[in-house]
């Protein structure tokens, strides 16, 4: 038996292709709003994972600055800690400078000059006496400037004999003299120096007188 299809075919297969694309297209745009929502999802995720960093880093940076902060402080305050130490260690110092001046200028004062006046203004020292003989001033004056460590900077004033008195059978002859030397500070005084100090002070007033 022999079946004749009397349907429009052609229409009928049309209808089923442009089914089967409509379905087709469908799909894809299903699919194609999965992509997008996941792509946009972990988009998402990583702009939140890259904005946790950013406060995470931003917290951390504020952290950082407060530390900074601390640390230039704590700068500030070891250098006040040294300049005030520095200002005791120059006022011990200072408060001792008599002491190792009188001292250095018993240690290095010759035999045969004797010192009568001795005064201080600031760093300078004059420094007056008499001396037996010419070269005993410029053998002081050696001793101040090469073997000190306190004393630096020697410059004679004045030196001049002396007349003898009227009265006085003394025939030998003395000169007067005046002199400036600067008092410095010296790299490392001598520990020794303080404990000869009442030494230096007695011999200083031995010769004076």
């Amino acid at each position: 038996m022999i079946l004749i299809n009397l349907l429009p075919h052609r229409e009928e297969r049309r209808r089923q292709r442009k089914r089967a694309f409509f379905a087709t297209l469908g799909l894809a745009a299903v699919v194609g709003v999965g992509v997008v929502g996941i792509w946009y999802t972990a988009l998402q995720q990583m702009t939140a994972s890259q904005a946790s960093r950013n406060d995470y880093l931003k917290a951390e940076i504020s952290r950082l600055d407060t530390q900074i902060k601390d640390i230039a402080t704590l700068r500030a305050e070891i250098e006040a800690l040294k300049a005030r130490q520095k200002a005791v260690e120059d006022l011990q110092t200072d408060r001792n400078t008599p002491v190792y001046l009188l001292n250095e200028l018993v240690k290095q004062t010759p035999e045969g000059v004797y010192l009568t006046s001795i005064r201080q203004t600031g760093q300078t020292v004059a420094v007056g006496g008499v001396a037996q003989t010419n070269e005993r001033v410029s053998e002081f004056l050696r001793n101040t400037l090469y073997n000190s460590p306190w004393l630096e900077r020697p410059e004679l004033i004045e030196i001049k004999a002396r007349a003898p008195g009227p009265n006085s059978r003394d025939t030998s002859r003395l000169f007067d003299f005046s002199m400036r030397v600067t008092l410095k500070r010296p790299q490392a005084p001598a520990p020794a120096a303080s404990a000869g100090a009442k030494g230096g002070a007695k011999a200083v007033a031995a010769k004076s007188s």
